[in-house]
């Protein structure tokens, strides 16, 4: 009997948990790797051996309750829990997500003007137009397919950290005994981390996508969504993990490179994309800012579509709207229309003036503060037989996913401590 391709059954499995991870490593992600390596060197390491565990759980927590539910996630809470509660949740994540699609369009025309000498205000309107032009006439499949393969320049970071030459030994230290610091500017990078890893629209986005590939599958109808095998959700933890792993990996080179070019040389305040493109000199040479340039514009035209999309999926599952990618503009109108509304805000934070790189810092910072009580939402849920039946989480899952909320809230009051 023919046994199916292993490699061939393993990327079969690969679906919402890759692109979520992908999508993980936006411009404010990058930005913020960047700005802690340089600015605090290698201290902030050992975060990514905390975040993956924490980061693996949440978006597979997020990914069960969409396929046991059937249901996106702020459907459940409408269903299930107090408009106020859901109200909130919604509003934070909206107001989040705008912020963020702001500011990865901005770092889009920054990667584009270092590639094309325009200024960047003269590239924001086109680059936001082409994106809600493809999300309504093309689809978020179309852009993972022509996008997706520019954000493996990303792993460019790899190569730029080993060609650097850090001091390896101080690499392992900062990686397995944890720095901890007090100071403002410690514990605000320490949240930007948090926060632009385990970011509020991923959990809801996670949720949403399981449902549209049961929808794929041919269920369309709740009943026939709701309920999933322990297999179905053993396929969800490897999408999962493996998304994860791969954000978590490029995250852990960008500080490295980072750490070991800017840092070193004393550069330790990063003002534009330009800047930031020094940490990849030691692969690309001169060409350094080329390919943090197509790696930015991958990475975000990836992103923004999440982020418009999760924020569409919450509005309209909230008011019991048609909301599937799938569809066309005219099929679910109300849904497209909070894409091209948050969309069209988000594009206009890029005029009030300020720094495009301190902009993605911030928004990494803003996430950090509203995934908390989020991550507090999912825990409840996903412990609710009234919604999980007898897929509730068990002891494991229940201590990674509690930690996880409790480090984010731990790390957001102890840097509002250090701002009074």
């Amino acid at each position: 009997m023919h046994k199916p391709n292993p490699i061939k059954r393993f990327l079969k499995v690969l679906g919402p948990g890759l692109i979520t991870g992908a999508a993980d490593d936006d411009p404010s992600g990058i930005a913020t790797y960047s700005i802690a390596g340089a600015s605090l060197g290698f201290t902030t390491l050992w975060t990514a051996l905390v975040t993956l565990p924490l980061m693996s759980v949440v978006q597979f927590l997020c990914a069960k309750i969409g396929m046991v539910s059937g249901m996106g996630l702020a459907s459940v809470l409408r269903q299930h829990y107090s408009r106020w509660l859901l109200y909130p949740a919604v509003f934070s994540l909206v107001i989040a997500n705008t912020i963020n699609a702001g500011t990865d369009i901005g770092a889009i025309a920054a990667g584009i003007n270092l590639i094309v000498p325009v200024p960047v205000g003269y590239l924001i309107v086109p680059a936001t137009l082409l994106i809600v032009a493809v999300q309504f006439w093309g689809s978020y499949r179309l852009i993972v397919r022509v996008f997706k393969w520019l954000t493996l320049t990303l792993f460019a970071y790899i190569a730029a950290a080993f060609l650097a030459k850090p001091d390896w030994g101080q690499v392992l230290k900062a990686t397995f005994i944890p720095h901890l610091s007090l100071n403002k500017t410690y514990l605000t990078t320490l949240v930007a981390i948090l926060g632009t890893t385990i970011s509020p629209y991923l959990f809801f986005w996670q949720a949403s996508q399981e449902v549209e590939e049961e929808i794929n599958m041919g269920r369309h109808s709740l009943e026939e969504r709701r309920g999933a095998t322990y297999g179905e959700l053993q396929n969800a933890i490897l999408d999962t993990d493996v998304g994860m792993f791969i954000c978590n990996i490029v995250f852990y080179f960008v500080i490295v490179a980072a750490a070991a070019t800017m840092n070193r040389a004393g550069i330790t305040n990063i003002q534009s994309a330009a800047d930031a493109a020094i940490a990849l000199e030691p692969l690309a040479g001169s060409a350094a800012k080329y390919l943090f340039a197509i790696g930015l514009i991958g990475v975000g035209f990836l992103a923004v579509p999440v982020l418009t999309g999760s924020a569409a999926y919450a509005v309209a599952e909230t008011f019991g709207w048609e909301c599937k990618l799938d569809d066309k503009p005219h099929e679910a109108k109300h849904f497209y229309s909070v894409i091209a509304a948050s969309t069209l805000v988000g594009m206009l934070i890029n005029f009030v003036g300020i720094n495009p790189m301190s902009a993605l810092f911030w928004t990494a910072v803003i996430n950090g503060l509203v995934s908390p009580p989020l991550l507090v939402i999912i825990m409840l849920v996903s412990n609710n037989r009234r919604v999980m039946g007898d897929k509730v989480n068990g002891i494991g899952t229940n201590l990674v996913g509690w930690a996880a909320a409790v480090v984010m809230f731990a790390a957001a009051i102890g840097m509002l401590a250090t701002w009074n």
